[in-house]
């Protein structure tokens, strides 16, 4: 299985619509979206081109194919208008051999895994791309959509027969990439 994973659009219509170019362009079969996809927060400056009723629309013209988890600014309003799910806090996923904890990161991360966390703890909240492994389990961060940390890139991550693809959104490029299997 193919999947496409991204993290923190927070309202960007300008990076929503390359991330959904990149959608097309890659053909997965399922968007695993971590959290934060309409409000920007009150820590962060407002993305390029934010327009949280552009990025609602996107988003929803695909909702069969969307996944997703709560972030700390996502909220109840947030559900009204999404015509997918978002206010789980975690999904089990378990794809190509490997079991994934997706959360947000700002309850349970790399500092606060589950007791007894095995396989990869996947999360997104601190907008800056990672992998590190943590005994017995691997925590992988996609990075942010729209508004990066730490010099990093606008990114999203492929998930593709058992590797992790860190990829840019504007181009598409892959920049780093992770054998889990």
């Amino acid at each position: 299985m193919k999947l496409m994973i991204a993290s923190d659009i927070h309202g960007s219509s300008y990076f929503c619509d390359y991330l959904m170019k990149r959608y097309e362009e890659e053909k997965p079969e399922k968007l695993l979206l971590l959290g934060d996809l309409l409000y920007h927060g009150p820590r962060n400056a407002l993305p390029d081109i934010y327009e949280p009723k552009s990025v609602i629309e996107m988003l929803n013209s695909i909702k069969d194919q969307i996944l997703c988890v709560c972030g700390n600014c996502d909220c109840d309003v947030d559900q009204m208008v999404l015509e997918f799910p978002i206010m789980a806090d975690y999904a089990w996923l378990y794809l190509d051999g490997i079991e994934i904890y997706a959360t947000h990161g700002h309850v349970v991360n790399q500092d606060r895994p589950l007791p007894g966390m095995k396989g990869v703890l996947l999360c997104g909240h601190t907008h800056v791309p990672k992998i590190e492994e943590c005994g017995d389990f691997v925590y992988l961060n996609p990075g942010s959509v729209s508004i990066p940390k730490k010099d990093s890139r606008n990114s999203y991550m492929i998930l593709e027969d058992g590797t992790f693809y860190w990829k840019d959104v504007v181009s598409g490029e892959t920049y780093q990439e992770y054998r889990y299997l």
